[in-house]
């Protein structure tokens, strides 16, 4: 098999214009988490139809389809895409607009979907290479760690992997470009939550009972201490509340009893993870007791930081640039301070990560006026197609 530049995929109109409408059509009928039913059929039966060998189930919709090259060779590697939408209301206008209230594919995930299909046509279609394809589709990547699932479930050993790959689009970028890095590419993510309980009282009488409510002041000017004075400036960590409740609107002169805080917490150091933690906690209970209330912390680990391995960045760059030409990828990239339950698939499995410009003018995934941009897809499904040639060629 020969590498494939993405302009040369391009001009396969028949091909790019059936991918393109699978990515519509799975953009019209958007599914969330673990609930990937319609999407999974298409997966499975497009995949199927091509000869692959299928496997259905993990982590409930989850589907993964093999594909055995004609050469001889052992090696294995796996391609994951993710499938589910999120909890949003589509606002883009398109004819293709979510038919689903309140769910939309707003993160792209319509199109890592198609974009693996469209590869796993090509290579079924000229198998010139040594060793085995996992197609690994992916349930409930949004917030409840369906990477994971499939893990427990079994996933690396009913196939076994030496390598497995993910790539997500990546809006405000130019078209086409590529980015990446070795070593932490994405932070942790993380969730803390902090019940403050006090006794409340009349407002115009705090002097009679205590208030969660000054404790809670006092915890959130102290949360951007952590960063600054405690994190090393070469790293870094970032703390935000994202729900704060307490009290009832229509009580104003009621000091609460019960404060409520929750907020994310994003590393990328295991060791910086694990000292924010504990400062989230220590400063929570040193406010709680400046005010003589009680303090209940809790820290949830949800994502851990996305790690890409040297010798598989190597990999991907490569393929990357063959597919692009080596101006127009970047093997140096920011890191990302968002996260991806594709991290868990690195913890168990050597691998890499990649991402892929949506285009300058594309809105930012999860707000509703996001679409996945398919001009681009030549270039995604051209980056696994070298990849497929740099692993196993």
């Amino acid at each position: 098999m020969k590498q494939i530049e993405a302009t040369t995929l391009a001009a396969d109109k028949d091909f790019l214009s059936r991918i393109t409408s699978i990515r519509q059509q799975i953009h019209s009928h958007p599914e969330t988490a673990f609930e990937e039913v319609k999407t999974s059929d298409l997966v499975a039966e497009f995949l199927e139809n091509l000869g692959l060998q299928i496997h259905r189930g993990l982590a409930k919709t989850g589907v993964v389809g093999t594909l055995k090259g004609r050469l001889a060779g052992e090696r294995t590697i796996g391609l994951r895409a993710d499938m589910d939408a999120l909890f949003i209301t589509e606002e883009t206008d398109k004819s293709y607009s979510s038919n689903v209230p309140g769910k939309m594919h707003a993160c792209g995930h319509d199109g890592h979907t198609a974009m693996l299909l469209g590869a796993a046509e090509k290579l079924a279609q000229n198998p010139d290479f040594a060793g085995t394809v996992h197609f690994i589709f992916q349930p409930g990547e949004e917030g409840v760690g369906g990477g994971r699932v499939m893990i427990e479930e079994g996933l690396f050993d009913l196939f076994p992997c030496d390598a497995v790959y993910g790539m997500h689009n990546m809006p405000k970028t130019k078209s086409g470009e590529f980015f990446i890095r070795s070593g932490p590419m994405m932070s942790a993510g993380d969730t803390w939550e902090l019940h403050l309980r006090g006794t409340g009282g009349h407002g115009a009488m705090p002097h009679k009972g205590t208030d969660p409510t000054m404790a809670l002041g006092t915890f959130l000017t102290s949360l951007s201490t952590i960063a600054a004075r405690n994190v090393e400036s070469f790293d870094s960590a970032v703390i935000s509340v994202g729900h704060i409740s307490a009290g009832d609107a229509m009580s104003p002169n009621i000091i609460p009893a019960d404060v409520f805080v929750r907020g994310t917490a994003r590393t990328f150091k295991p060791e910086t993870r694990d000292l924010v933690e504990l400062r989230i906690g220590e400063l929570a209970q040193s406010a709680a007791q400046m005010q003589n209330c009680a303090a209940d912390y809790n820290f949830i680990r949800r994502y851990p930081s996305l790690v890409n391995h040297k010798a598989e960045t190597i990999k991907a760059v490569a393929a990357a640039t063959a597919s692009v030409g080596a101006d127009s990828v970047n093997p140096e990239a920011e890191r990302v301070g968002a996260s991806e339950d594709f991290a868990f698939m690195l913890e168990k499995c050597a691998g890499a990560y990649i991402c892929l410009g949506n285009g300058e003018e594309s809105a930012f995934v999860h707000t509703p006026k996001f679409d996945f941009n398919d001009e681009i897809i030549p270039f995604g499904v051209s980056y696994w197609l070298n990849l497929v040639q740099v692993e196993l060629g």
